[in-house]
């Protein structure tokens, strides 16, 4: 396992972190899940206290005891934005006792999605409360977490607040390169969220996706698209049990510059997303929408499921629009009126209502909610 610097906190952490939203089945579940991760190097885990009872479950394993002293043990988690100081101050106290620890050493304001988050946060009194907790002791140091879109991103970056930042951010996303690479100038931490999950599906990809990447995987190429970057600092595993951690964690001690095997293999897949001409180049320039349709993002799924198969994903997240609030925003394609105002926009001429309307056919289905939810 190779350890990075977390920006300007200066904490070295191992290049996985442990993400506590899965492991939920039992507390012994937990358990087993916790310390296989801290036995295969992994010193950061990461939780939140909406993620059901996965603080409560987190502090049994360490009072346990994890064979890692409790100074190289790095513990994140997660409170909603607030300007409301009481709030805070119970939520962190709440966490706190969940977690049986005098300190956290991490504490993420969790989705600054909207600029009324930020807002609450940044010019409302919110940070206030937060180092009124830093200067404390409770708190060691503070970042946030955004689902939103990358000028939220840049601006809660910028305002030089925030010590890490957590973020989406793949190989086949890369929307948020300038807030990568805003947060590296600014000497932050950066936590990439859910790589293989989010990023792609990528435990299980087509045979399309596999075909085009061998002799690699697709996970493969996706972490180390991630961690042959000295900028970011540690990824997301998300295990719902010990068994999951073998495969990702293989890559542990993979941080070198990219090779020309796997240079070959990004060139391939750039090749295939070519579409004859139907392909999105995710300028964002469609929007506003006014029928809030989130156009980029639906176009992207669609570039995915066409070029590499890649449906299965392309449902699980087309499925969530109109049902995740905040954490993913907009309307599904059949909202679409023929209004032509995307139109002129587009630089590459697409015919958005119809792209929208064949994608809506191609992936939509069950509605789908946060895993928490």
């Amino acid at each position: 396992m190779r350890y990075r610097q977390f920006g300007k906190t200066n904490l070295q952490l191992s290049v996985f972190s442990l993400g506590t939203m899965r492991y939920l089945a039992s507390a012994e579940n937990a358990r087993q899940t916790i310390a296989k991760a801290v036995s295969l190097g992994i010193n950061h885990i990461e939780t939140a206290r909406g993620y059901g009872k996965s603080e409560e479950y987190l502090g049994r394993a360490i009072a346990s005891g994890l064979g890692l002293p409790r100074s190289q043990l790095y513990i994140t988690t997660k409170i909603p934005p607030t300007a409301d100081a009481n709030y805070l101050q119970h939520c962190l106290d709440e966490s706190l006792e969940r977690l049986q620890l005098d300190y956290i050493d991490c504490l993420a304001i969790h989705g600054i999605n909207t600029w009324e988050h930020l807002k609450l946060v940044r010019d409302e009194g919110g940070i206030a409360a937060v180092q009124q907790a830093v200067k404390q002791g409770k708190v060691r140091h503070v970042g946030f977490s955004s689902h939103g879109s990358l000028e939220l991103i840049q601006a809660a970056i910028a305002s030089d607040l925030f010590e890490f930042v957590s973020l989406h951010y793949y190989y086949f996303f890369q929307r948020h390169a300038p807030a990568i690479e805003l947060a590296k100038s600014k000497n932050l931490g950066i936590f990439i969220i859910s790589p293989a999950d989010k990023g792609g599906r990528l435990y299980t990809p087509p045979q399309t996706l596999k075909d085009i990447c061998h002799p690699l995987t697709p996970l493969e190429l996706n972490y180390r698209f991630l961690l042959s970057d000295p900028g970011i600092t540690t990824l997301s595993v998300g295990a719902a049990s010990a068994e999951e951690l073998i495969e990702p964690l293989q890559f542990g001690d993979r941080d070198e510059a990219l090779t020309p095997v796997e240079i070959a293999a990004y060139q391939r897949l750039e090749a295939k997303l070519a579409l004859d001409g139907q392909k999105c180049s995710q300028c964002y320039a469609c929007l506003p929408c006014p029928e809030e349709i989130n156009i980029p993002e639906i176009l992207r799924l669609r570039n995915l499921a066409v070029a590499y198969d890649m449906r299965e994903y392309g449902n699980y997240r087309y499925t969530m629009l109109e049902n995740a609030g905040h954490w993913f925003p907009g309307n599904k394609g059949n909202r679409c009126t023929n209004c032509g105002d995307c139109l002129p926009r587009c630089p590459e001429q697409l015919n958005i209502p119809d792209l929208l309307a064949d994608t809506h056919q191609k992936l939509n289905g069950a509605p789908r909610r946060r895993l928490w939810e």
